[in-house]
């Protein structure tokens, strides 16, 4: 075991962050650390690597182990070039390469002990220079640095000089240079396009040391990780397999903890109620069992509400009106920017209904042709043509779209006059806007915030026809999954741009590679992208899906005969249910008329006739216990059938 996290707990001016959390990292295991924004995945790294010390608990690492951690925003001010930065993790084994040359010179002026001796010290060294890779360190460097997607033009760039982006990807080279005995990882693929992230992924699945990541990257996590941690509500949860496997554990642990919370909810309320009618008889025994059961309630612990709202909120996008079949048609498009083209002679088409995604490497113009589409940039050659009754419903990464002077709330009220604060507020919720959050200005938001906002105002629009530019930029896992299930279900057509390939394999029917200048097409989601691009370049990596296929197959009757099972068994339940209602209503009927019957023989019993007959008084006591007698067995049959109930 490389890392231990035992019990701890922190606290920041008094918001409990996380309490008695526990979890480990064994030697070579790849695990993620997930959570909500704000959830406490960056203070648990931070613990980790000694920046912040726990209130409580103890963290251990593994005696002599050595940690790598990037965070979000690394501190990179050096003087030095991009290569040389890189180049200044080997300078123990670049002194070494100087020794041995300095020993081969002196080689030649030592003879007999004096040169086998050399030769021995030699013959160390180069062992020692051998087994740390130095005869292809630089080979290892251009391999980072080309992975990681800098060019060779830009290895003499300045580090000082550099975009936050490029400082954030030199950090994480020096990283895995350094190869470190656990990385820990703070959204690594921020920053990096497709080809990088993959580059990236195949790097950490093949590293040999312990590796925590912490991403809303999904499709990254489930091709690296075999287990995931997550912090919710101050608690971690540790949960085996990769991100797919968790996320079906977790909404089975969820649909439990619900069921449970609900079930108790329903009990207590059944109890408050039997004791409020156990009252209500006014009876001495009656009385003491309310009491004993209220004793009891006040000793149930009481289950918290589950993370979330009980029922998942979804986001529904109705188109206006429908538009045409032919919804868009490109012929012959071209731009470029100071004479160097972005692409020539693009065509292709978009039918009614088609989810397609525009994907390639960062500078290839793919968020240039969404602009081209929407107006905001002019064509070199070529055309477009939009088809009857499209409209546009355009998310761009500017967002010019939105009023600085407003708040949130205010933004989209003035937008849909006619929609409630409660539905304006559950939209805002699902996009990360609570609470407070909603009345802070536009103009006071950053950069993430104003992406959620317009993204939350295009998906209340009646467009037709989406054209979104990296719309889960800013959004955490539950968001996306949330904007996922609302475009699955859109009616209308969409095209967008992503470098988010877990969001494009939910979502997308059609992929467009922008490639050298021009576009290929994919007749399916991000995994059949990848499986015929491997074809094409003779990969035989991907496994068949046969195999699966033929599994779902032998499954399916035996989920057919489970799912027979729990309906019979539902309507059994359903049935024994009524039958309890109908028999505690009798029970309750037949416990009205006997206290009403009571009520009138201690009436009669009272009257002045009665009173002086001796005779009949008696006997109308003795019906009179008679009849309590039997209104006993029935609030006792009430009272069990009412157990059952709960």
């Amino acid at each position: 075991m490389i890392l231990s996290v035992q019990n701890v707990s922190k606290s920041f001016d008094g918001k409990e962050i996380l309490n008695h959390a526990s979890f480990h990292i064994e030697d070579h295991e790849k695990i993620a650390l997930v959570g909500q924004n704000g959830s406490g995945k960056t203070t648990l790294l931070n613990m980790i690597t000694g920046k912040f010390a726990p209130d409580d608990g103890v963290i251990s690492i593994q005696k002599g182990a050595t940690i790598g951690y990037l965070n979000q925003h690394p501190v990179m001010d050096s003087d030095c070039t991009i290569y040389e930065e890189l180049l200044d993790v080997f300078a123990p084994l670049m002194e070494l390469e100087n020794q041995i040359r300095e020993a081969e010179v002196q080689m030649k002026h030592l003879q007999d002990a004096e040169l086998s001796a050399h030769m021995e010290r030699y013959s160390a060294m180069t062992a020692s220079f051998e087994a740390q890779n130095g005869y292809a360190y630089k080979s290892e460097l251009n391999g980072v640095l080309k992975g990681l997607g800098f060019l060779e033009e830009e290895y003499d760039k300045k580090v000082n000089t550099l975009s936050g982006g490029q400082k954030t990807r030199v950090a994480l080279g020096k990283i895995l240079l350094k190869k470190p005995d656990l990385i820990l990882l703070d959204e690594p693929t921020n920053h990096l396009d497709m080809k990088a992230t993959t580059w990236l992924e195949t790097y950490l699945l093949n590293y040999s040391g312990a590796v925590c990541l912490v991403s809303h990257d999904r499709y990254f996590l489930n091709r690296i990780v075999s287990k995931v941690v997550e912090v919710e509500r101050t608690e971690v949860s540790s949960y085996d397999g990769n991100y797919e496997d968790f996320a079906k554990k977790k909404e089975a642990k969820r649909a439990a903890q619900i069921h449970a919370y609900l079930n108790q909810q329903q009990e207590i309320k059944h109890q408050q109620e039997v004791i409020t009618k156990l009252k209500q008889f006014n009876r001495e025994k009656s009385i003491k069992r309310a009491e004993s059961r209220e004793k009891l309630l006040a000793k149930v612990e009481v289950l918290d509400k589950p993370a979330g709202d009980l029922a998942k909120m979804n986001l529904e996008l109705t188109p206006a009106i429908e538009s045409g079949k032919d919804v868009l048609a490109i012929e012959h498009l071209a731009k470029q920017f100071d004479e160097e083209p972005l692409f020539t002679d693009l065509n292709f088409e978009i039918k009614r209904g088609e989810k397609v995604a525009i994907i390639g490497d960062n500078g290839t113009g793919k968020t240039t042709i969404l602009k081209i589409l929407n107006g905001i940039v002019t064509p070199d050659a070529g055309q477009f043509k939009l088809g009857s009754n499209v409209e546009i419903g355009y998310y761009d990464q500017e967002h010019h779209v939105l009023d600085p002077d407003k708040t949130i709330y205010d933004e989209i009220a003035d937008t849909y006059p006619g929609m409630t604060i409660t539905k304006i507020r559950n939209v805002l919720a699902a996009f990360l806007f609570t609470g407070d959050d909603v009345f802070k200005l536009i103009r006071d938001c950053s950069g993430g915030e104003r992406g959620r906002i317009s993204l939350a105002k295009l998906m209340l629009s009646n467009a037709n026809f989406l054209i979104l530019d990296e719309p889960t930029n800013h959004l955490d896992i539950d968001s996306k999954e949330i904007l996922e299930n609302a475009l699955n279900n859109y009616t209308g057509t969409l095209l967008y741009v992503s470098h988010d390939r877990y969001f494009i394999n939910q979502t997308a029917s059609r992929i467009l590679e922008l490639e050298n200048q021009t576009l290929t097409e994919y007749l399916g989601n991000y995994d059949y992208y990848q499986e015929k691009k491997a074809e094409r370049f003779g990969v035989k990596e991907f496994t068949s899906t046969l195999a699966g296929r033929a599994e779902q197959l032998q499954s399916a009757p035996k989920v057919e005969s489970e799912a027979k099972l729990d309906w019979a068994e539902s309507k059994k339940e359903q049935a024994r249910i009524r039958k309890l209602e109908n028999d505690l209503a009798k029970t309750e009927s037949a416990i009205e008329t006997l206290e009403t019957k009571i009520s009138d023989l201690e009436t009669e019993m009272a009257s002045p006739e009665v009173c002086t007959n001796v005779g009949r008084l008696n006997e109308l006591s003795k019906e009179c216990e008679s009849v309590k007698e039997e209104l006993t067995k029935l609030y006792d049959t009430w009272e069990e059938i009412s157990s059952q109930l709960g």
